[in-house]
């Protein structure tokens, strides 16, 4: 397994925890993103039917021009598949997930869960959500969904999931087992809107520094951030470090009111264009509460799409500084064109550009040398005047960009200390995630654990109790391997212990204050 891979199943696990149940969407994502949902297609008899009215779509609203005759007596999928990754054929239920996913609108009861030992066990209850409300609280267990039992079952994550899912309005029965009693209680709660701010942290790095991690761009980000800006400022912040690691995007709108909070009156932030779409721009109004202080921005290679709109705006205008690792490559625009039969097409029609006309898209250029296809490309074009170009031709200020995505200004490469095969084996049995649920949480306290917070680290007791518990879990001690990977787990298991008693603030403010961005941020903002 790569290093790259173990930390970023590393990252995926710890954001498995934070699941909140029972949403229900809709399509308002889609349209504010650009997916603008079209009228139904025609019924259509057949498969064939489908594929050439799919023929008819591309050749009208594609991003770029296309042989359509060499598309013909193509299966769907081999036919998108001559286009690019993000163009796709959704069947009826994909579509309904792929709804559901990029949906705006959260409702539920409002709470996160984790699965322990084929239980979900609850890690957090939303405040005044509908859960919290009923008086169900963190390290409740849920035995029983309405007539499902659901402890010691093993049943998929997506099954327990399903069964909490629900519109507003509607009510679900749960058993829950309450910490030191012996017996559950059924609790009945009407499924709810439960507000999630997409803003995991926001706190005061040093006495003029704030930090603000942002994790998604939802449909109240901008205005969530506004808020956030204030209260820091009226802790004496000049200077702002914005994370936005490993956030997928979201809205674009969000992401231009973001945008918007940050820099200058009419100032070009992005602007999107394709074959049948003209350029449409979008510009900065004025008035935003952080356009003078410094910044620094956070990135890495899953930094996508509207988060790389953002972080180009801000580079390309040089308001602030970007740090880390060059983003993703997610730069096209896609609208999703449904079939009456529930399916859809989600189609590329434009893609997104910086200020400075840099395309974010990375190349999915087919052949023995994407990176000469893309200069190809770009010397046919006319934007290179040469087709001789390094790959480390990619420094700001006139020089080219390439690759796709945001390259930082200053690169920081991945520690991978303690990084070996016994770490990445109590990562993909969730042996540390289990250990702090099953055993920590109720040894220690949110007030110890919030006062105590830079100097916390577990000790020798607990060191001992995990070895055992490595063992139960099937996993073989290698001492040396142990030892080498022991502060990285000693770090893991404080971060997952603050994000149990403290949440998302606690467990970025404890994995902070050993990171080396948020180091370099420090240090450039001086």
């Amino acid at each position: 397994m790569k290093k790259t891979t173990r930390y970023n199943l590393l990252i995926a696990l710890t954001y498995s925890v934070v699941l909140i149940g029972g949403m229900f969407v809709g399509y308002k994502f889609l349209k504010d993103q650009g997916f603008q949902v079209k009228k139904q297609a025609g019924y259509l008899a057949d498969n064939t039917e489908k594929v050439d009215e799919i023929i008819h779509i591309i050749n009208k609203n594609y991003v770029d021009e296309v042989n359509a005759d060499s598309l013909h007596h193509l299966p769907i999928d081999s036919l998108l598949h001559q286009l690019d990754p993000h163009s796709v054929y959704l069947p009826p239920a994909k579509a309904n997930e792929f709804a559901e996913t990029l949906g705006g609108n959260f409702e539920g009861i409002g709470i996160e869960y984790y699965i322990l030992n084929d239980t979900l066990l609850v890690t957090n209850v939303i405040k005044d959500g509908p859960a919290f409300l009923s008086g169900i609280r963190q390290g409740d267990k849920i035995l029983k969904i309405d007539t499902t039992f659901v402890s010691g079952r093993a049943l998929p994550r997506d099954k327990m999931i399903g069964k909490i899912k629900g519109k507003k309005g509607t009510a679900v029965k749960l058993s829950i087992l309450h910490p030191g009693n012996p017996s559950a209680v059924l609790f009945t709660v009407n499924r709810g809107r439960v507000k999630v701010s997409s803003i995991d942290a926001a706190y005061m790095l040093n006495a003029e520094t704030g930090y603000v991690r942002i994790s998604n761009f939802g449909a109240e980000t901008d205005q969530d951030f506004v808020e956030s800006v204030r209260t820091l400022k009226g802790k004496g912040m000049k200077k702002l470090v914005l994370d936005l690691r490993d956030n997928g995007g979201g809205y674009l709108t969000a992401a231009t009111g973001l945008a918007n909070q940050i820099l200058a009156e009419n100032r070009l932030i992005v602007y999107t264009q394709g074959k049948h779409e003209p350029r449409t721009d979008y510009f900065t109004t004025g008035g935003g509460e952080f356009e003078q202080g410094k910044l620094a921005i956070l990135i890495n290679e899953n930094s996508a799409s509207a988060s790389e709109i953002l972080a180009g705006a801000v580079q390309d205008l040089d308001r602030g500084i970007i740090i880390g690792r060059r983003s993703f490559g997610k730069g096209l625009v896609q609208e999703q064109f449904p079939f009456v039969d529930g399916s859809a097409l989600n189609l590329t029609i434009a893609r997104y550009y910086t200020p400075s006309g840099r395309s974010i898209q990375k190349s999915y250029k087919k052949g023995y040398n994407a990176y000469q296809n893309e200069i190809e490309d770009r010397f046919n074009d006319g934007e290179l005047t040469s087709k001789n170009v390094s790959v480390k031709d990619s420094v700001k200020k006139g020089k080219l960009f390439l690759g796709g995505g945001i390259q930082p200004d200053i690169y920081v490469k991945m520690d991978t200390s303690g990084f070996n095969r016994f770490y990445a084996k109590l990562i993909a049995k969730k042996v540390l995630f289990d250990f702090v649920y099953d055993v920590l949480a109720n040894r220690y306290t949110s007030s110890f654990i919030e006062q105590n917070l830079a100097t916390f680290n577990i000790n020798d007791a607990d060191y001992k109790d995990l070895l055992k518990y490595i063992q139960t879990k099937g996993v073989v001690i290698e001492p040396k391997l142990l030892q080498a990977a022991r502060p990285l787990i000693y770090n893991d298991i404080k971060v997952l212990l603050c994000k149990y008693h403290l949440g998302d603030a606690g467990y970025y403010k404890a994995l902070n204050l050993s990171d080396a961005m948020v180091k370099q941020a420090l240090t450039s903002l001086q």
